[in-house]
């Protein structure tokens, strides 16, 4: 991620930016050179790479199923998810004031899909390593 400021004193900076602004759809160039006309204190520009999140329908398949896999095991559905982000990712043991607490490495809202693919596969293996069987995703 790269960001930079434009301050509004700064009239070749604001020139080179135009440019760029024909680049864009409609809306998002009308609101940068609307942005451009009022701005007292500047302008701050962020650029960062599109990585593809996980989908809808990873993440329904996959609630689904750690949940249902929770009630067989006995564990709550925060406490499954937990254990399969450790099975898949890593922990690592913090000190609390309750004691020793195992947490994993990764949080989901971390991952790509490929990563949350893994995911579903570490829930799916380890449900049929315990006897509960997952179906495959249609």
């Amino acid at each position: 991620m790269i960001s930079f400021h434009i301050f509004p004193c700064d009239h070749e900076q604001i020139n080179n930016l135009l440019p760029l602004a024909k680049l864009l759809p409609d809306k998002p160039r009308d609101e940068l050179l609307s942005l451009v006309d009022d701005m007292p204190l500047g302008l701050t520009i962020t650029v960062e790479k599109i990585k593809k999140e996980r989908s809808r329908q990873q993440e329904k398949y996959y609630r689904k199923w750690c949940n249902a896999f929770a009630r067989h095991c006995g564990l709550t559905p925060d406490e499954m998810h937990d254990e399969m982000l450790c099975l898949a990712y890593g922990s690592e043991e913090v000190e609390t004031k309750f004691g020793i607490k195992r947490r994993p490495i990764k949080r989901s809202g971390q991952l790509t899909a490929k990563k949350y693919s893994e995911l579903i596969h570490v829930l799916v293996m380890t449900a049929a390593e315990m006897g509960f069987a997952v179906p495959p995703p249609i």
